[in-house]
């Protein structure tokens, strides 16, 4: 009989020393930051650093916002993938007589993980046309960004629209009989 009390004991002893380590370590532990707010501020600086860059004309800075796999959704023009591709799309607006550019960030949101995010603002855009006259425009864009290995944010998708609604196309020019 005294070995199966000595038993018991040696069971209860180690039962309660697993559950004090078990314990200890839950206490021990961290619970994760909640980052989401700091990242949203973080994608709006981005946002604002980003617009001055393209209101300069620097095409290196505004480049360098992109992941090296990003893709740009430009209307009219097919998908600029890469950032030799986004620097010749970049270029070819920039380069247009009479552009600037600016946009404001209206909404970030950014995953749980962290490593994911989108943000939605809306620009205001000016060239000029064929003729050599200014014209503007106004519209809307959406751009998902993701966390690189380095912690910094950059673009992986950059698409825009125009508010603006469709220029009807000429009427065809009558025939003489």
């Amino acid at each position: 009989m005294p070995i199966r009390c000595e038993t018991r004991k040696n069971s209860k002893l180690i039962f309660c020393g697993c559950l004090a380590l078990l314990l200890l370590t839950v206490a021990c532990q961290q619970a994760p930051q909640d980052t989401q707010a700091a990242d949203q501020n973080a994608i709006k600086d981005l946002e604002a650093q980003w617009s001055k860059a393209a209101g300069a004309k620097n095409v290196d800075d505004v480049v360098s916002y992109y992941a090296d796999d990003a893709s740009v959704f430009s209307p009219n023009m097919p998908i600029a993938t890469g950032k030799q591709a986004i620097r010749a799309t970049w270029m070819q607006f920039i380069g247009s007589p009479g552009f600037s550019v600016s946009w404001e960030s209206t909404k970030a949101d950014v995953s749980r993980s962290s490593d994911l995010a989108y943000d939605t603002g809306t620009y205001q855009l000016t060239m000029n046309d064929p003729q050599g006259k200014p014209m503007s425009d106004r519209g809307k864009y959406m751009v998902a960004w993701k966390r690189q290995s380095d912690g910094k944010w950059k673009v992986t998708a950059d698409i825009f629209n125009s508010d603006l609604p469709l220029t009807p196309p000429a009427a065809p020019a009558k025939k003489k009989k």
